[in-house]
């Protein structure tokens, strides 16, 4: 008897949804023993863990697959177009930002290192794989360009509001007490500029996709 064929869209969530479960639990658990180590108690902890903008997007990245998974219509805001596209972007600068940025700052071993190829390298191809093929494109529009920039920009204010709070900061770029305001503001907008552009580049494939896909399905 001849096996069915695999479904592309299939074999892709559930492979981007093993890998970012796995790294976020690896993850989880690795910095939660190194900051307890280091003498922060729980919530500093918990705290320090969820202000890293990896974790955050490859949270949301789990969530929308498991919206595509199960009919739950508390997941529905995860099925959303404009979310889905933005997370394309988001993932992106992730990808580039550790491999120009952070890959020279520090270097892993162990299973801290399958963590971070895991949540860095891994989920955004998944997923860039995964948004590309799996479904119908044609809905992202120019004017949802400020919309797909607003949860990092909420995610900055954020981080920031608690960094000059607890003074640390998930990364060197966002250090006000190293740098100052003002190269942190600098640093900020080139970063924003940065995440506009991959944006603008979603948007643009979107469009595209949305030809090729008529033309096949013609």
């Amino acid at each position: 008897m001849r096996r069915a064929p695999v479904n592309p869209r299939k074999l892709l969530t559930g492979l981007g949804l093993a890998a970012g479960t796995a790294g976020l639990l690896l993850e989880f658990v690795l910095s939660m023993q190194v900051s307890l180590a280091m003498g922060r108690d729980l919530p500093g902890a918990l705290g320090s863990f969820f202000s890293f903008y990896t974790i955050l997007t490859n949270i949301v990245l789990v969530l929308i697959y498991l919206s595509d998974m199960l009919p739950n219509q508390r997941l529905a805001i995860f099925r959303n177009s404009i979310l889905r596209g933005s997370m394309v972007a988001c993932m992106a600068l992730v990808n580039l930002y550790v491999f120009f940025v952070l890959r020279h700052l520090y270097a892993p071993t162990g299973l801290l290192e399958l963590s971070d190829k895991l949540l860095h390298y891994v989920t955004p191809l998944l997923y860039l794989l995964w948004w590309i093929g799996g479904q119908p494109h044609g809905k992202l529009r120019w004017s949802n360009l400020p919309l797909m920039l607003l949860p990092t920009f909420v995610y900055f204010v954020l981080v920031m509001m608690r960094g000059l709070w607890v003074h640390r900061y998930p990364y060197p770029f966002m250090n006000v007490d190293e740098l100052g305001l003002g190269a942190v503001l600098v640093g900020a907008v080139t970063m924003a500029a940065g995440l506009a552009a991959l944006a603008a580049l979603v948007i643009a494939l979107d469009n595209f996709l949305t030809r090729n896909w008529n033309l096949v399905h013609d």
